[in-house]
């Protein structure tokens, strides 16, 4: 037998011995059972790996997003504004504390100062922006509606308010936004342009506040509460239901205005909240005076400002025939420019040197 032959017969006798050896078998089997199992771990380990890196991802735009619009914002209200909404927001939660509302109707007290918490919030933030003539108030608006209405079901009581808020105030915030969309600033898009009203106009709505003061007032008056938050004191609950008639109908003027972008909307504001005022202190409803108070200083400032923005706006809104006098303008300034001494300078030159080069001209022979 050669040397490689021997060699090769040894290998597989060596190879028969380890096929048969009962713990090389063990392990055999062992790593062929448990390599697909490792192989899914680290896959899925993988996958989670992904996951997270994702969501990680996801967390950190979202927060930077936020970030930014939060900075967007802040630099949006003047130091001015900004002190007076968290003043108010601040005096509205030490009312809360000192002077905490009791059940009515079987309604838990904390449940009902949340919800003027929740009122008197979003009606400072609306009035804000309207101030600013932003048409974003009137989406902050929406929830002021539903707070409200929330609160006239709990007390009953204002139900003239809750009425003109369900059927004209919600229709018309929603009818407003669309309405100062179309009526941008030309200069800042993000402000919405003003108006006064005519003096006709203004006696038209005085008078139709009046009617409706008297007649809807009357027909309050015979609602019958038997757990409302004035059903202790009957003097008391027949004329607030005047005053809530008159409030109603100069909040509907209110909502007119600020439909059509009228800055008399201010002064509805102001008895508004005179008239509100009166209604919070007979229903003992303290922490409401906070909202009423910020109504009063930002009404002010809000009244100033478009009374400003009216001013300087004045002479600048420019109508048809504004605009057809200034291309004319336009078209007689060209004129000027092309019949100005200098350009007539220049056509007088070039008839000059024409003259010159006809007469440098060389004459032709007759023969």
């Amino acid at each position: 037998m050669s040397k490689g032959n021997k060699t090769i017969q040894n290998k597989i006798t060596s190879l028969i011995v380890l096929f048969n050896n009962p713990f090389f078998l063990t392990k055999t089997f062992k790593i062929i059972k448990i390599y697909p199992c490792v192989k899914g771990k680290v896959m899925n380990e993988t996958k989670d790996i992904n996951f997270w890196t994702k969501m990680k991802n996801v967390i950190v735009k979202a927060w930077n997003a936020t970030k930014n619009w939060t900075i967007k914002v802040w630099k949006y209200f003047t130091l001015y504004e900004k002190l007076w909404f968290l003043s108010i927001t601040i005096l509205a939660f030490v009312f809360a504390f000192v002077f905490p509302e009791e059940d009515i109707g079987g309604v838990n007290g904390k449940v009902i100062m949340a919800l003027y918490l929740v009122d008197i919030f979003s009606n400072i933030l609306c009035e804000l922006l309207i101030s600013k003539q932003s048409k974003y108030n009137f989406l902050v608006s929406l929830i002021v509606e539903f707070t409200e209405i929330a609160i006239c079901i709990v007390c009953a009581y204002r139900f003239a308010t809750m009425a003109a808020t369900i059927f004209f105030w919600i229709p018309v915030d929603i009818i407003s936004f669309i309405m100062w969309h179309r009526h941008p600033d030309k200069k800042e898009a993000e402000i919405t342009e003003v108006r006064k009203l005519k003096g006709w106009q203004e006696v038209a709505v005085i008078a139709g506040i009046v009617v409706w003061t008297v007649v809807v007032g009357t027909l309050l008056t015979l609602i019958d509460t038997e757990a409302g938050i004035l059903s202790n004191s009957p003097k008391l609950e027949k004329a607030v239901c005047y005053i809530d008639a008159c409030a109603s109908a100069v909040g509907i003027a209110n909502g007119l205005f600020i439909l059509f972008r009228y800055q008399e909307q201010w002064i509805a504001w102001y008895i508004c909240t005179f008239l509100e005022i009166a209604i919070n202190i007979m229903a003992g409803q303290w922490v409401l005076l906070v909202l009423k108070a910020g109504y009063l200083t930002n009404t002010t400032y809000g009244y100033i400002k478009w009374n400003k923005y009216i001013k300087e706006h004045k002479n600048v809104s420019q109508s048809p025939e504004n605009s057809t006098k200034e291309e004319n303008n336009d078209d007689e300034k060209i004129e000027e420019d092309i019949l100005s001494p200098s350009s007539q300078n220049e056509e007088t030159k070039i008839e000059i040197v024409d003259k010159q080069n006809s007469n440098l001209a060389i004459p032709k022979d007759d023969t």
